[in-house]
């Protein structure tokens, strides 16, 4: 088969649970429902990180956070560390990355990995509406409300329009084109028709902060400390159906970009990967954006939809799969040897046919040694009272790991007490049930599993190995 073009549209903070086609019966996403319905749906799709650029490392580099101590904002991909796009334009691809998220490569490596990075068609920077006074518990949950009822040609639609006018330029085969947007992560704002696009009243509750069972200290602290304890009903479902309209806009962007590969007579040769680098809370435990320590479904369960050209159409795929499974899969459609050691597992088996055996379990991890403060990341603006409380409770974001079997889940965290849900009986893995005597087998087996993966992918060693001896020049420095 003639290796396929790639398009890879990555939406920041999209939620699995806020897509039609996993089904949500009131957000509106056709175009992904359509991607759905002509590829394969991976209901279990696991990120490896709840923030934003260790997840992206990791589906780069098919390595876990902790192989290479990726799980700051602050460490990036350097010039030799393996990635993705780099791979892929070694293997004869031309590459093209849209826009400007900066938040995954070191100085000169984005250069180095793409044909195209940047933007064609450059963002107007307009002033932005904010709803709500400062002091607002719908500003300080990131609630900015509706902009306006002109189409905004901000940074995300001047990605798309970038995309587009890339394919336009006249591409010849193959070509892999990565399109990193920025929305649905807050501030919670979007112009008309998105932002009425959905009846506040439709819009179902999130998690109410009494139900959890047994989770972890930094919620509780964290809904303090923001102010959260302030917000009613009405609040979040006006959180959610403006988080929903900023989903149905991504979805109008998807539908144009691929429009666009239609014009161009390649869609029928083109795998389309849609996927995030993981979720929001929403309003679930009275919590908005996310922790770097957290590991809930509605953090890193994944959206991962693939569609084209060899890949089944209208399938669901009920096995657990992570974001790492991505390089493998994409190098081997692309007919490219890996050139370092990696933990993902190709999909392409499962493209074909999603009840063939894949892996038994997914794992996610996120937060930091406490001892390591010192070089946590601050912030301010809205992100003030979450930095803040890392740095004055770094216990509160201690390390922890996630092992999820088709039945299971159990929560290792170095500060606190462990995690064990039922995912059968709670899906969202509301009532920890650690203590259960009737589940300690559970328990121990998922621990030793967990201890094995943690060993497994402790470290990679390079494929280029050194010189035992090397030339030295002899005499005083």
């Amino acid at each position: 088969m003639t290796r396929p073009n790639i398009v890879i549209f990555m939406p920041d903070q999209q939620r699995a649970d806020a897509v039609g086609a996993f089904g949500n019966p009131v957000v509106q996403t056709p175009h992904l429902d359509a991607l759905a319905a002509r590829g394969v749906r991976f209901d279990d799709a696991w990120s490896q990180h709840p923030v934003c650029g260790p997840s992206r490392v990791s589906l780069m580099t098919g390595w876990y956070p902790h192989v290479a101590g990726h799980r700051t904002l602050d460490n990036l991909l350097g010039p030799h560390e393996p990635n993705l796009l780099r791979l892929l334009r070694d293997g004869g691809y031309q590459v093209c990355m849209a826009g400007h998220r900066g938040d995954v490569f070191a100085p000169g490596v984005t250069e180095a990995s793409t044909d195209l990075c940047g933007y064609i068609v450059e963002p107007r920077r307009g002033k932005l509406h904010v709803a709500q006074p400062e002091d607002h518990p719908l500003h300080r949950a990131f609630y900015f409300g509706r902009q306006g009822d002109e189409p905004r040609l901000d940074g995300d639609e001047a990605t798309v329009q970038t995309a587009i006018a890339w394919l336009g330029d006249g591409r010849t085969d193959p070509w892999a084109l990565w399109v990193p947007l920025v929305a649905p992560h807050p501030p919670f704002m979007v112009e008309d028709p998105w932002f009425s696009l959905h009846d506040r009243a439709d819009v179902p509750l999130p998690i109410p902060p009494g139900a959890g069972v047994g989770k972890a200290a930094f919620m509780a602290e964290y809904r303090r400390r923001a102010g959260w304890d302030r917000l009613d009903e009405a609040d979040l479902r006006e959180i959610a159906a403006t988080y929903y309209g900023m989903v149905s806009r991504t979805d109008d962007q998807l539908g144009r970009l691929l429009a666009a590969v239609d014009r161009i007579g390649q869609l029928e040769q083109t795998v389309v990967v849609y996927l995030t680098d993981h979720g929001e809370y929403l309003g679930d435990h009275g919590l908005v954006e996310k922790w770097p320590s957290g590991l809930d479904p509605s953090l890193v369960r994944n959206p991962l939809i693939v569609a084209g050209p060899g890949v089944a159409e209208g399938a669901a795929c009920s096995a657990p799969v992570e974001l790492v499974d991505v390089l493998p899969t994409l190098l081997e459609l692309g007919e490219i040897e890996p050139s370092h050691t990696h933990f993902g597992r190709s999909l392409v088996p499962l493209l074909a046919d999603p009840t063939v055996p894949h892996r038994e379990h997914a794992c996610s991890e996120g937060g930091f040694h406490p001892a390591d403060e010192p070089l946590f990341e601050r912030a301010g603006w809205l992100y003030q009272a979450k930095s803040d409380l890392q740095h004055d409770r770094p216990d509160l974001v201690g390390k922890a790991q996630a092992i999820r079997t088709p039945t299971h889940t159990y929560v290792y965290r170095q500060c606190e007490r462990d995690e064990l849900y039922d995912r059968r009986a709670d899906p969202e893995e509301v009532v920890n049930r650690i203590d259960d005597p009737g589940l300690a087998a559970v328990r121990d087996d998922l621990r030793a599993r967990l201890l094995d993966w943690i060993v497994a992918t402790s470290d990679v060693i390079p494929w280029t190995p050194d010189p035992r001896f090397p030339d030295i020049p002899h005499g005083r420095r």
